[in-house]
């Protein structure tokens, strides 16, 4: 995601490396902590760039009682376990409030997060240091420094 896009609010905030509590499969390199706009006290992590090789939608859509958006469930995979849920079209409720932008939500009790950890200097990586999703490639070896830290 684009800087300019996030609110600046956001910008402080760890950027989260995500796996599938099931299976232990990498989700997401780009997880926000964030809450549940229609309901405060749900935590969850949110990103704008899944790993599109490691997530599925599921076809079917729907709406909660709470909001008017058009949303799919999204699953690992790996091993098939629902995970969170895409929101394919966000109804003006959710777009007027205070958001981050991102439409792709996981459970906080479907994935295990660790932070990322920016390589130079080796602190957490924090959402304006994170390049554009397109621009965002590093390697295996860096990646695999963060869950031990």
């Amino acid at each position: 995601m684009e800087k300019d896009r996030i609110n600046p609010s956001f910008w402080r905030k760890v950027v989260y490396m995500l796996e599938c509590k099931a299976c232990g499969e990498q989700l997401c390199r780009r997880g926000m902590r964030a809450i549940l706009l229609a309901d405060t006290s749900i935590e969850l992590f949110s990103t704008d760039a899944p790993d599109s090789s490691a997530i599925g939608v599921v076809p079917a859509v729907f709406t909660t009682p709470h909001c008017k958006c058009k949303i799919q469930n999204i699953a690992c995979l790996c091993c098939g376990s629902v995970v969170g849920y895409h929101v394919l079209t966000p109804c003006r409720k959710c777009l007027r409030s205070c958001n981050n932008g991102h439409f792709w939500m996981f459970h906080s009790s479907s994935v295990t997060a660790c932070g990322r950890i920016n390589m130079k200097d080796g602190d957490y990586m924090i959402w304006k240091e994170l390049p554009a999703a397109d621009d965002d490639q590093d390697t295996i070896d860096s990646l695999s420094l963060e869950c031990f830290r």
